[in-house]
């Protein structure tokens, strides 16, 4: 075995181990409840737009964008568009990558891959930094309900063209919201690649923290998670992914796709 695969395993080991220990688990919630008080995910951004997202599930998707190369990344939810703009990057260092390694000169115009979002309101200060942003060529949005018939015929012809399809669920958070997000656009995700269900650990939080929302425990992301995996055979949930993570918004909900 060589020193690669060897410090691989030693990693998946501690992470086991990290699993199975209830009390660290019980702090990272503590620090989750006490750090959201302040709004701790808001205070982020990437090149220059807000993201709001915890800097670990930031990496966290970086490694899985590495590992499923995607040529399409489809987002509902877009708020400010750092997560449009992080998705971007990632695919323009996707291509950078790939001509280094065929030797080839890097040409831009030439890169199928695309970002897709999709939100309810996109409100015209963010719409026009998004656009703005040098990225934005690699970016698509569209403007209505994520679940609206018609949005969802646009989306899946959108990703007609497109082979490698990575997807990530952050817009309304109820329950029935996210399960008819998961429906309509889940099997866009190809094998072996993720649909990434964002603020599950609404479900693990104290519902004082949700005062003037819909969602709040068993009402939220995670339930919905739950209620789609019992009828869809074809993803998991990546366990090791929160598990390595800890501090995370996104427990049970890295959904890889087996089939």
């Amino acid at each position: 075995m060589n020193e690669v695969d060897k410090f691989e395993q030693e990693c998946q080991r501690e992470i086991a181990t990290m699993g199975q220990n209830e009390q660290l688990r019980n702090k990272s919630q503590d620090w989750i409840n006490a750090a959201n008080a302040s709004k701790y995910s808001y205070h982020f951004s990437w090149f220059g737009r807000p993201i709001i997202q915890y800097p670990q599930d930031i990496v966290a998707m970086q490694e899985l964008i590495w590992r499923v190369k995607p040529d399409l990344i489809i987002e509902t939810g877009i708020a400010h568009g750092g997560s449009l703009i992080f998705s971007a990057s990632m695919l323009a260092l996707l291509d950078v990558c790939e001509a280094a390694e065929k030797g080839v000169p890097l040409d831009p115009r030439k890169s199928n891959r695309q970002v897709l979002g999709i939100d309810i309101d996109i409100r015209k200060h963010n719409l026009d930094a998004i656009k703005a942003h040098p990225l934005s060529s690699r970016i698509t949005m569209l403007q209505g309900s994520s679940i609206e018939k018609g949005m969802i015929s646009e989306v899946r012809g959108f990703a007609q063209k497109f082979s490698r399809v990575l997807v990530c669920l952050d817009s309304n958070h109820t329950h029935d919201h996210v399960l008819a997000e998961l429906e309509a656009y889940a099997d866009l995700t190809s094998v072996d690649s993720y649909c990434v269900v964002f603020d599950t650990v609404i479900e693990d939080m104290p519902s004082s923290m949700f005062p003037d929302r819909d969602w709040g425990p068993g009402n939220n992301p995670k339930t919905a998670v739950h209620a789609f995996i019992k009828e869809h055979k074809e993803f998991v949930i990546d366990s090791s992914i929160h598990t390595k993570l800890q501090l995370t918004v996104a427990p049970d909900g890295y959904l890889r796709r087996i089939k």
